[in-house]
């Protein structure tokens, strides 16, 4: 691993660490850390000044959320956000976008993540997971493997279920397998056709020079990735345990995405909502599901009054933890 910091695409107040984590078939993997430290007088009096927070990306994402760290280190926590490998930072040349065989494999850049930020050698300090989509599925299945670890577990529109909901899922998973095992570097359909793109960048939230690294229409997909997708949904389904009190973000509504419409800039236009929902009340024994009125799918990333609303909802959420 490497021990050198260095600054970060963001700019002043974000530096990144490349984790190094071997070779996988005889391709180098690396994850990239990113963190945001309060100020020295917050590290000492800040409400959280003893809260570690790790952000995990959702699908062909990477983390660019500036507003989400301040959040947190205006309140004293270190703000921490993990590139998986294959991902934004973590992506060398060569290599398959978002490429995984199961997500149980991303122990590995979760591991290295925590070792980075020292959370087990700076006496009695909380860790807070906090995913979005696809880093929420991560995240969530993490924390029930390792219960004890986080203190808090705060989902923004977890990936906790296919989109052709639970009776769909279970009836496509042994198809999706079967090809997994014959063909798993095999093409996909492009099913995401860039609407979610296209109602943030109407809603003039996405980021301007901090890469070229999170596609209109998301990495293309292939068997193997689905199967392990799937996998964990099944998992969610049959129901698991954090181990601590979780917080699940939604908005109140979706739309599928089957062609534009100005509602895509105020709904959930990738999952279903209420799919999601159910799905969260599976996840643990104190869950808390808020559903947010004009967000779109990274409800902090909606427009000024959702997204008030959603920093709000985390605000008064995560009082309990003082």
């Amino acid at each position: 691993m490497s021990a050198q910091w260095r600054p970060d695409i963001l700019g002043p107040g974000f530096e990144q660490l490349t984790l190094e984590l071997g070779d996988e078939d005889g391709e180098q993997i690396v994850a990239t850390l990113v963190r945001s430290i309060p100020s020295v007088l917050l590290r000492t009096v800040g409400s959280f000044r003893d809260v570690d927070v790790l952000y995990v990306h959702g699908w062909s994402d990477y983390f660019f959320q500036t507003e989400l760290a301040e959040f947190w280190t205006e309140r004293g926590a270190r703000f921490f956000a993990l590139d998986l490998r294959r991902y934004g930072r973590s992506l060398l040349p060569g290599q398959r976008p978002g490429d995984v065989r199961s997500l149980d494999d991303y122990d590995l850049d979760i591991a290295a993540a925590l070792a980075a930020m020292d959370v087990d050698a700076r006496g009695p300090r909380r860790l807070v997971l906090l995913g979005h989509s696809t880093g929420g599925l991560t995240l969530t299945l993490w924390a029930a493997r390792h219960r004890g670890r986080a203190a808090a577990l705060v989902l923004n529109s977890p990936w906790l279920e296919l989109q052709l909901g639970p009776i769909g899922r279970q009836a496509l998973t042994p198809l999706i397998n079967a090809r997994a095992r014959i063909d798993p570097l095999g093409a996909q359909p492009v099913l995401d056709l860039g609407f979610y793109t296209r109602a943030q960048r109407q809603i003039g939230v996405l980021p301007a020079g901090v890469g070229d690294w999170r596609p209109e229409q998301g990495f293309p997909t292939h068997p193997r990735w689905l199967a392990a997708v799937v996998a964990g949904h099944g998992q969610i389904a049959e129901g698991v345990d954090v181990g601590c009190p979780a917080l699940v973000m939604l908005s109140a509504r979706s739309i599928p995405p089957i062609r534009w419409s100005e509602d895509m800039t105020s709904t959930d236009s990738v999952l279903f909502v209420d799919d999601i929902a159910r799905a969260a009340t599976r996840i643990g024994e104190l869950v808390t599901i808020a559903r947010i009125e004009g967000a779109i799918h990274d409800v902090f990333r909606s427009r000024p009054e959702p997204r008030a609303a959603a920093f709000a909802t985390l605000d008064r959420w995560i009082r309990w933890l003082r």
